[in-house]
């Protein structure tokens, strides 16, 4: 068992999130930031799939009831474990009564703790994701609470691994997002389009796991801000009629009726998960092909993020 002495403000159980459900209006929720979220996992030697925590800002403080592993991504938030400093990016080995605690993020808005076996709860619709508009699946479709008991399955032995430093991102400064264009560019001006992709654009403090709201350059109309409703995809940047992008994330709405003058790159997604409230972000414009080829260099990058085996 982990035991929740402290949830932190929003700590919620997530999984790679449900599929083949947005046709009833439920997002597939998961992780904002995949990368982060999986290294966690095969850091304690996880499987991808396996359930572990999405913290935001502020990490929580937890106990754990038996002998076992975690291991802290994303956001660097200071990890310690009894009262000392321990490393992130790597596995940190647990003894039954070690108390773990998150502190307040440094950069990066999302931190996420896998634990050796995997988070326990039940699924709901084929996943142990949390959403939490709709209450659905994690603990009670709810982020913690203090004095909530999260059960952990089984595993065995942990191999100690770590992140080499020069394969760990950095969540500050200001980020490049690559997109492309679509699929209602053609409701832009010209100039509209210019003002994404030439623009600096500042995350608002309203952004959630919904959406990432932005302020910067007006983006301008060419034929109206309405459209007949159709699908959202991960990263569609959606520009209501006041001219200002926001960024549709994991738990988006199925459908909307706002035009969608561009779609951010899979692999680029956790660049806006992981921008703070007033920091700024930057966009550029990329076709299909190089897309593809972003995402298979980000794969590749992942694989060999945690070889590394500490002595």
């Amino acid at each position: 068992m982990i035991k929740i002495l402290d949830p932190g403000p929003q700590t919620t159980v997530q999984d790679l999130g449900r599929t083949g459900q947005m046709r009833y209006g439920i997002p597939p929720s998961g992780p904002v930031d995949r990368s982060a979220f999986l290294l966690a996992n095969r850091l304690v030697g996880n499987p991808d799939t396996a359930a572990a925590l999405e913290c935001t800002l502020l990490g929580p403080r937890f106990d754990m009831t038996a002998a076992g592993a975690i291991a802290v991504t994303g956001a660097d938030m200071p990890v310690s474990v009894n009262g000392r400093d321990a490393a992130g990016w790597t596995t940190i080995a647990l003894k039954p009564g070690d108390v773990v605690k998150l502190g307040a993020a440094r950069s990066g808005v999302r931190a996420y703790i896998g634990v050796a076996g995997g988070i326990d709860v039940p699924l709901a619709l084929g996943s142990r994701a949390t959403y939490l508009r709709g209450r659905v699946g994690g603990l009670e479709g709810r982020a913690l609470r203090k004095g909530d008991e999260l059960a952990v399955f089984a595993c065995g032995r942990v191999t100690m691994r770590r992140v080499p430093p020069h394969a760990i991102p950095d969540y500050t400064g200001e980020p490049t997002v690559r997109a492309i264009l679509g699929p209602q560019d053609d409701r832009f001006t010209t100039a509209g389009i210019r003002a994404l992709f030439d623009g600096r654009y500042e995350v608002l403090p309203q952004s959630d796991r919904m959406g990432s709201r932005l302020r910067g350059p007006r983006i301008e109309h060419a034929r109206g801000h309405d459209i007949v409703s159709d699908g959202i995809a991960l990263g569609s940047i959606q520009v209501p009629g006041d001219g200002q992008p926001i960024v549709l994330l994991v738990d988006r709405q199925s459908t909307g009726g706002y035009t969608k003058m561009a779609t951010i790159c899979s692999s680029d997604i956790w660049r806006v998960g992981q921008a703070r409230p007033g920091q700024s972000i930057r966009f550029q414009q990329i076709d299909v092909e190089e897309a593809h080829r972003l995402l298979r260099e980000s794969d590749t990058a992942l694989e060999a993020a945690v070889r590394e085996e500490i002595a």
